[in-house]
């Protein structure tokens, strides 16, 4: 099976870049993120931890996605991860 595209809207580029994400952190959230939650519109949301200068975070993608790919509306990183995460509820 074929890899979706990652394809970051221009005006989602230029925040990440001011915000100093990288490209490759925004890929691998949105690949392989440790989470998905629902998002406005019926967007997604992937996040994933990450340490920056000892510090947690989670860095957040909202993202639509199609057939072919997934399209990265916004993308940023914050400290805030109690009131972002979702606790798992066990399905034991």
């Amino acid at each position: 099976m074929k890899q979706k595209q990652i394809e970051i809207i221009p005006i989602a580029q230029k925040k990440a870049a001011r915000r100093a994400i990288k490209e490759e952190w925004i890929e691998e959230t949105t690949r392989s993120p440790d989470q998905v939650v629902s998002g406005y519109g019926g967007r997604a949301i992937a996040q994933k931890k990450y340490q920056v200068n000892n510090k947690d975070y989670i860095l957040r993608v909202v993202y639509d996605e199609n057939q072919d790919s997934y399209i990265v509306i916004t993308t940023y990183l914050t400290s805030q991860i109690s009131r972002y995460w979702k606790e798992e509820e066990h399905e034991d």
